[in-house]
C-alpha cells in the first residue's frame, strides 16, 4: 500500500489525517469543551457533591482521597491536552506573523525565526528596540516641546491681537469724539 506524503501538521497531502492528527483533534475537542461554562459548573457540582457527602462519610482520610486523587487525575491530563492547543496556537500565530513580515516592504526578515534566535541574539534585539524607544520618546518629547512653544507664542499674538484690536476701538473712539468736537466747533463758528 501507498503511504502519501506528510505536511508539517500531519496531514498527508491528499488531506487524509496522519497517525499524530487523532490527539490534535482530541485535545482541541477537549480544550474546547472544559473551557464551556458548564464544565465549571459540574465542576463545582461535583465539588459540592462531595462536600455534601462529607457528613456521610465521616470527614474520613478516604473521602478526602477520592477528592484529591481525582483533582491530581485531571488536572494532570489538561496539563497536557491545554499544553498542545497552546503549543499548537503559539506556532499558527507565529507562521502568521512570519507572512505579514514576509509581506511588509522594509520590514525586517530577520525576525521571522526569531524564536530560534539564542538568548544573546534576543537580548541585543530587545536592546536595540529599547534604544529605538528611547529615540522615540525623545522625537516625542521634543515634538511637544516645540507644540507648548507654538502654543504659547499662539497665545501671545492672541493676546497682542486683542490688545492692538482694544487700542484701535480706543482710537476709533478717540476720533469720533474728536470729529464731534470739531463738528460742534464748526455749528459754534458758522
Amino acid at each position: 500500500m501507498h503511504n502519501a506524503p506528510h505536511d508539517t501538521n500531519g496531514q498527508s497531502a491528499n488531506g487524509a489525517h496522519g497517525s499524530g492528527d487523532w490527539f490534535h483533534h482530541f485535545a482541541v475537542k477537549s480544550a474546547n469543551a472544559v473551557g464551556r461554562p458548564w464544565a465549571f459548573l459540574l465542576a463545582v457540582l461535583i465539588i459540592v457533591l462531595w462536600a455534601v457527602s462529607g457528613p456521610i462519610f465521616h470527614f474520613t482520610d478516604t473521602w478526602q482521597l477520592v477528592i484529591n486523587t481525582g483533582t491530581t487525575i485531571v488536572t494532570f491530563l489538561m496539563v497536557f491536552l491545554i499544553q498542545n492547543t497552546q503549543n499548537r496556537d503559539a506556532k499558527a500565530i507565529h507562521l502568521k506573523l512570519d507572512e505579514l513580515l514576509r509581506a511588509v516592504k522594509g520590514a525586517r526578515t530577520r525576525l521571522v525565526n526569531l524564536e530560534e534566535m539564542s538568548d544573546r541574539e534576543m537580548a541585543e534585539l530587545h536592546e536595540e528596540f529599547e534604544r529605538v524607544k528611547v529615540r522615540a520618546e525623545a522625537r516625542s518629547h521634543a515634538a511637544h516641546g516645540r507644540a507648548e512653544r507654538a502654543d504659547h507664542k499662539a497665545e501671545n499674538a492672541e493676546q497682542a491681537a486683542r490688545s492692538a484690536h482694544g487700542k484701535a476701538e480706543e482710537a476709533s473712539e478717540a476720533a469720533r469724539e474728536a470729529k464731534e468736537v470739531a463738528e460742534r466747533a464748526r455749528d459754534a463758528r458758522g
